[in-house]
């Protein structure tokens, strides 16, 4: 997939579930749902996943082609084959987008991550998040700044596209490479 989602963004919710999707994604999302044409909604794939999962996972239909296509590739009837189904296409959920760029998120997905009155949006490359603001603040932000406490001062994560492992860094205090 050549197009990637960039950015964060918070968004109300209403009454009904209707949540309106950062304009740079729905870019993202109708490039890359083959089916769509001006004037058309586009679609995406929400995986909800399981009980450890505490945010939504939103795929275009490229990017969920290519996972299909790797789970297609598992050997049929492996206990590997039937997680990946079951996480991936048995929970999961097709959506369109409205002709004014909102989603309507069902109850069920809403309940899954205490979803109220406002929604979070970070990309994450080929996908983004929805998260709940105060779930995202307590979990992903203090993972990383308790992540990025244990490193160097002068700590460049651009090393890590080098084959720098954070581990290394943080025993040695070296930058890696």
């Amino acid at each position: 997939m050549s197009r990637r989602f960039r950015g964060e963004s918070h968004h109300k919710v209403d009454a009904k579930g209707r949540v309106s999707i950062p304009a740079s994604f729905r870019r993202v999302i109708e490039a890359c749902d083959p089916n769509w044409t001006s004037g058309a909604a586009p679609e995406l794939v929400i995986v909800y996943g399981d009980h450890r999962r505490s945010f939504l996972e939103c795929y275009t239909i490229e990017a969920m082609d290519e996972v299909d296509a790797k789970i297609a590739d598992l050997a049929r009837g492996t206990p590997e084959r039937k997680i990946m189904q079951r996480l991936f296409q048995g929970q999961s959920v097709t959506i369109a987008v409205d002709e004014t760029g909102r989603l309507v998120l069902p109850a069920k997905l809403r309940q899954k991550i205490g979803l109220d009155k406002e929604a979070f949006f970070i990309a994450a490359g080929d996908t983004f998040q929805i998260w709940n603001p105060d779930t995202y603040d307590t979990e992903e932000t203090a993972k990383t700044e308790a992540l990025l406490d244990d490193l160097p001062d002068d700590f460049d994560p651009l090393i890590l596209l080098d084959g720098a492992r954070l581990d290394d860094v943080r025993s040695t205090g070296e930058q890696g490479g």
